[in-house]
């Protein structure tokens, strides 16, 4: 039976991470395909950099696949993203998010039903969780500070805001019978969660991405339960 394992996502399924010396966001060589790939495992990564679950889902209908494989769906950290700017400009009218929660579902959902028909078994995978706080700090760094909290009511809505989108993917991998990569709660049970995320407060670091491969490897290991 074919085993590779194709992965869709954003760039925290690409392995980005935010190099605070050079400034720059770069690609760390301790990512969590890398590890797999060196335990064994085909990985196939389609990840990019702020994709979406509407970007994915076009790249994967217009994708060569082989069927009996895996197919790691792993969305949700640009969708549910704000117009930062708008916000800051008319904190009074919060703007939708990049995708709105329902089209997210629904184009997942599509997803998984394209990948079924081309005979690939789809795993739902759930983001990590932002660091508010952090993330609040990086998006107002040359935006007006006190009109974007205005907007969100307080910094804490911003997680809030993101769970909204892992609970949407864990309801639709019940629903439709599909494995669940929960890679959310390994950084919740963390004894030290900031230390794990990058100065921008989204993106797992170096660490975050060990501790993604750990939990990939334990669920991969056992696709179909």
């Amino acid at each position: 039976m074919e085993n590779t394992i194709y992965l869709w996502g954003d760039s925290i399924g690409k392995g980005v991470i935010y190099d605070a010396e050079r400034q720059r966001y770069c690609l760390a060589p301790g990512r969590c395909t890398a590890i797999l790939r060196a335990d064994g495992l085909g990985i196939e990564c389609h990840a990019r950099m702020g994709a979406t679950i509407r970007d994915g889902y076009a790249d994967f209908c217009a994708a060569q696949t082989r069927p009996g494989g895996l197919v790691v769906i792993e969305y949700g950290g640009n969708d549910c993203d704000l117009d930062w700017d708008a916000m800051a400009a008319h904190p009074a009218c919060r703007p939708e998010a990049r995708t709105p929660l329902r089209e997210f579902a629904e184009l997942t959902r599509l997803f998984i039903l394209e990948a079924r028909r081309r005979q690939l078994r789809p795993v739902l995978a759930v983001p990590p969780p932002l660091l508010a706080e952090r993330y609040f700090d990086w998006v107002t760094r040359c935006r007006d500070r006190a009109a974007v909290l205005r907007g969100l009511g307080d910094v804490q809505h911003i997680y809030r805001w993101q769970e909204r989108y892992a609970r949407a993917t864990a309801e639709l991998a019940r629903e439709l019978g599909c494995p669940l990569l929960d890679l959310r709660a390994p950084f919740l049970d963390a004894d030290d969660f900031p230390a794990l995320m990058c100065a921008d407060g989204i993106h797992p670091n170096e660490a975050g991405q060990e501790l993604m491969a750990r939990a990939s490897l334990a669920r991969l290991r056992r696709p179909a339960g």
